[in-house]
């Protein structure tokens, strides 16, 4: 082999490796719906104390974190006067609006009404969007034009959670598996190409906000979702209870955090609640109860009650944020507390951060908008660097001069986050 052919073949190697080791966020927690950051080539820390941003777009007030597929990101939003929800699309590169869907959309029933909760999935050029009353749209994500739509809540007769409709939907083959609590249809899988229902499940169940997640089980894919009653694990296919723990809240269903999974544990935390600790069986899809943990009060708390943040399940250990912003660090075997920190978001009721792992690191998105690098192990929280990088805002929360309440993505080596005026995007690129 010549040396020049040698050359170019070692640099087609390094130009598709490179390729391959950046990666989209086109749905709720990342490429695997699972809250890991997966590429390389990132900065190791904040080289200031306020990260220079690529660009910034004017948005309506929402809940809803962007998601980003194919050189776009995806965010949904909220106008008033009149009441109206859209889902908008921008320019990776660039933040030029690419196009937008307008729908009128009267909130009725929902309490903190700052916007859509919902992250916006993309596959296979359609993305799914869906709002806080229940409107259901698939659409070209490359033009934005509308495939197919469906309200959701006239259809099922949806039973209003006081938050909304939040849970982002779960994208399985050729459905889409959506949690919205209707009239006998906690649980809903409509058929992708065309939203025809194709089965529903768990009639008896409240709807919680927590978005499903899919877990291997006995050797097949099993739906885990945790409604405003029960955890279950359903058969996406038919929508076969395999599986049903009752997990009933003590005051109304609060369930927002999505469930982790480690090996075959399945853990959830609620506010008011506290947490439980699931096994999963391998010769049947069917799971017990490990252990669980209620404290006193939200206040007097046991193990952890977290309210919007999911938390991190590394090997044998938990990190999370408790009811008023504690970091804790609990023995997953047993639910003891190993050791709680308070610096990593300011102590306060619902006071929240938002977890991505990214190899031996932890970045950490908290409710003041600052990013932080950090490392969770047993012995501690150690933080390596911090920076701002949006500022809180009303909408969401009045208290304590608002807050960042919607889940960063983090995509092709950039972050972007959205508060209730602006989308930004920040390179998290090492320099080379």
């Amino acid at each position: 082999m010549s040396r020049q052919l040698s050359g170019m073949i070692s640099l087609i190697w390094i130009a598709t490796t490179v390729v391959a080791l950046a990666d989209d966020w086109p749905q709720w927690r990342g490429p695997q719906r699972d809250g890991e950051w997966r590429e390389t080539g990132i900065v190791s820390r904040f080289s200031s104390d306020q990260l220079p941003l690529r660009w910034r777009v004017p948005v309506g007030s929402g809940y809803s974190g962007p998601t980003v597929a194919k050189g776009r990101v995806y965010v949904t939003d909220r106008l008033l006067d009149p009441q109206r929800e859209r889902v908008l699309c921008f320019d990776m590169e660039t933040g030029k609006e690419l196009w937008k869907l307008t729908y009128d959309c009267v909130y009725k029933g929902i309490g903190y009404q700052a916007g859509p909760r919902a992250s916006v999935s993309i596959e296979d050029g359609r993305a799914y969007a869906l709002g806080a009353m229940g409107h259901f749209h698939c659409l070209d994500a490359v033009r934005g034009t509308v495939i197919w739509k469906k309200d959701l809540n006239a259809e099922f007769s949806i039973d209003m959670p006081i938050w909304g409709i939040a849970a982002s939907p779960l994208i399985y083959e050729d459905r889409i598996l959506l949690h919205i609590g209707g009239e006998k249809a906690c649980v809903v899988a409509l058929q992708k190409s065309s939203g025809e229902t194709l089965w529903t499940a768990l009639p008896d169940d409240r709807a919680s906000y927590s978005a499903p997640i899919m877990v291997k089980q006995a050797g097949v894919d099993v739906a885990l979702f945790w409604t405003g009653d029960s955890v279950a694990g359903l058969n996406p296919i038919d929508g076969k209870v395999y599986w049903r723990f009752p997990f009933a809240p003590k005051n109304m269903p609060i369930g927002i955090a999505t469930p982790v999974v480690s090996q075959n544990d399945v853990f959830v935390t609620s506010f008011y609640d506290g947490s439980l600790m699931l096994r999963l069986q391998q010769d049947r899809p069917n799971a017990t109860r490990v252990w669980q943990k209620k404290g006193r009060d939200e206040r007097n708390t046991e193990a952890l009650h977290s309210i919007i943040s999911t938390p991190v399940f590394l090997g044998q250990h938990i990190y999370g944020v408790c009811s008023y912003g504690e970091l804790r660090c609990l023995n997953a075997k047993t639910g003891e507390r190993l050791w709680e920190d308070l610096t990593a978001t300011p102590k306060a009721r619902w006071s929240t951060i938002h977890f991505v792992r990214h190899g031996k690191q932890t970045w950490m998105f908290n409710e003041r908008g600052e990013l932080i690098i950090g490392e969770l192990a047993p012995g501690g929280f150690r933080e390596i660097s911090r920076t701002r990088l949006l500022d809180p805002t009303l909408e969401q929360l009045r208290q304590r001069k608002g807050v960042c309440w919607s889940h960063p993505a983090f995509a092709n080596r950039h972050v972007f986050a959205r508060n209730d005026k602006e989308m930004v995007c920040a390179s998290l690129a090492a320099a080379e």
